[in-house]
């Protein structure tokens, strides 16, 4: 018993590994469609504070396995961007592959519920690289999930109305 601790005390002290873990909930008044069109719309990421642009053909609805190309908008080299796993209206897993010494999952979850539709943004970094990089890219992480719930509620108001009404409107407004 006491060979086996130590082989696991040997091997954790030769590789440094840390692991960070995030979740952001936003409440929105969209539909769980219209949210989860919005997370699925690959080609698509202008409401996100870190990324500009994909090489993702229009129209590509993402399936497990799927590897593409991002561009940041503090670095014109590309990042690669794997798809791990896809539950459709549910859930959706990407890893993104930076640089070597870091691992970042993101996984976004959308579900209904009595107050609205829930939009989850979970991060989770691990790596010797991990506590750099959380520190630079950590208030970027804190606006994804406001900002992909913004885009969708954005999107849904010039269908329903021309002008946004202030709570000093009443119903009689013409």
């Amino acid at each position: 018993m006491r060979g086996w601790l130590s082989k696991f005390i040997h091997r954790k002290r030769r590789r440094f590994c840390a692991s960070l873990v995030r979740t952001y909930r936003e409440i929105s008044s969209a539909s769980v469609d219209e949210l989860w069109l919005k997370v699925v719309d690959l080609t698509d990421v202008s409401w996100h504070p870190l990324l500009k642009s994909t090489n993702v053909p229009y129209g590509l609805v993402p399936k497990p396995g799927l590897i593409y190309q991002a561009v940041t908008r503090f670095s014109p080299i590309p990042i690669r961007i794997f798809v791990e796993r896809v539950n459709p209206n549910e859930m959706l897993s990407i890893r993104i592959l930076a640089i070597p010494g870091l691992e970042e999952r993101v996984t976004y979850k959308v579900e209904s519920t009595v107050c609205g539709t829930c939009l989850s943004y979970s991060v989770t970094l691990r790596g010797w690289l991990s506590p750099l990089i959380w520190s630079l890219s950590r208030p970027y992480a804190d606006r994804v999930a406001r900002s992909l719930v913004d885009a969708v509620e954005q999107a849904a108001l010039p269908g329903v109305s021309g002008k946004k009404k202030s709570l000093n409107d009443s119903c009689f407004d013409f």
